[in-house]
């Protein structure tokens, strides 16, 4: 199906058709190997980078593709149609940029965002960990400052998309005390001496995208890794999380609509009594309400974005989004396993690998119980 969309430049447009024709060509062919195999797809990553599409938000100055989310968040939904894992890349890699290009000095903008946004490097994101998930106010990983001033950093991070292969990551220590304001941001060069990548989680989908622990014993940072300053860190990653969210919002959308376009052209095809059991009408509304409820997540997406374009507030819409995008991926991706039937649960259709790959979206970048209590807490 194709989607019609109103951009805000012909430059968007032009973009939006280059992140076609690169999916089209570099991602659909490879991703049920990749998946099969659980194989990270660092240089198709890679290529995305070259293209500029690892930094679409950020800043031309520094190297970024200076688009407003509005479009940022279109080119990530496109990829997700193609392959969730890579979509997920992107989105981790822009959470990881965030901390440096919202709330580094200048100094560090000038050092440090060149090489992250050029597409050669690859980020990660160290908040959670194995007691601190949704809490991140309780995390106990430590950053103790030596008498030089550099930090050494010690505790255990879970959950980490890009462990092994980023090539920095954003690690949330505590510099003081306890709570939310003794938190701090350091970005740690990959292969620091102390850094100890764990075993690969393994995971119901998303298998091409490596998930692991990783130690850090006595990891020594330099002070100019420090992000902001101490005691900063609650609120770099809370407002990581906000961007965060409408990323895997339109990941969400992205899968749905893949889902839908593939069980309307299976019913188009599947004969059943004589008829093209899309003319059934317990299959065609199946397929109205899952293109509808794909629309509706799609413009509820899109107006956080534009509102995050404005300037204005939108963590609270960036939650709604999120809740509502990814709980309507895993109904959607559901029904399509259902139209399908017995079809549907085999690997031979990407149906039953959409259906599991949307569950995960429901947990990431906060639950969707916490997308909830964040919304019911801003009625109050």
């Amino acid at each position: 199906m194709k989607v019609q969309r109103i951009l805000p430049t012909e430059e968007a447009a032009d973009l939006l058709d280059l992140v076609r024709d690169l999916t089209e060509g570099e991602l659909a062919p490879r991703v049920a190997e990749f998946e099969a195999n659980h194989e990270f797809p660092r240089e198709v990553v890679r290529t995305l980078g070259k293209a500029g599409l690892l930094s679409l938000p950020y800043p031309e100055e520094y190297g970024g593709g200076g688009q407003p989310y509005e479009v940022y968040l279109q080119a990530l939904e496109q990829i997700a149609y193609h392959w969730l894992a890579v979509a997920e890349s992107v989105n981790v890699h822009n959470l990881a940029c965030f901390g440096t290009a919202t709330y580094g000095t200048r100094a560090q903008r000038e050092e440090l965002l060149p090489g992250m946004l050029s597409g050669e490097l690859l980020g990660a994101y160290c908040l959670s960990e194995p007691e601190a998930g949704s809490d991140a106010a309780s995390l106990s990983t430590k950053a103790v400052k030596e008498e030089d001033g550099d930090y050494r950093i010690s505790g255990t991070k879970s959950w980490v998309t890009h462990a092994g292969y980023a090539d920095f990551y954003n690690v949330f220590s505590r510099t003081g005390g306890p709570g939310a304001r003794g938190l701090s941001c350091l970005v740690v060069p990959g292969g620091t001496p102390g850094m100890v990548v764990h075993e690969r989680e393994k995971k119901l989908g998303v298998w091409s995208s490596p998930t692991a622990q990783i130690g850090f014993e006595d990891v020594r940072v330099p002070s100019g890794r420090l992000i902001g300053r101490e005691g900063k860190g609650f609120l770099i990653a809370m407002g990581a999380l906000d961007c965060g969210r409408l990323g895997i919002a339109a990941c969400a959308v992205g899968l749905a609509q893949a889902a839908v376009d593939y069980a309307v052209r299976y019913a188009k095809e599947r004969r059943q009594f004589g008829e093209k059991i899309i003319n059934f009408q317990g299959i065609g509304f199946l397929l109205a309400d899952m293109a509808t409820q794909v629309a509706a997540a799609r413009a509820l997406t899109l107006a956080a974005a534009r509102l995050k374009d404005a300037g204005l507030p939108y963590s609270l819409e960036a939650a709604k989004a999120k809740l509502f995008a990814t709980d309507m991926a895993m109904k959607v991706t559901t029904d399509a396993v259902q139209v399908l039937g017995g079809a549907g649960y085999v690997a031979d259709h990407p149906v039953e690998r959409w259906m599991r790959e949307a569950k995960l979206l429901q947990i990431v970048e906060g639950t969707n119980q916490i997308q909830r209590l964040v919304i019911s807490q801003g009625l109050a």
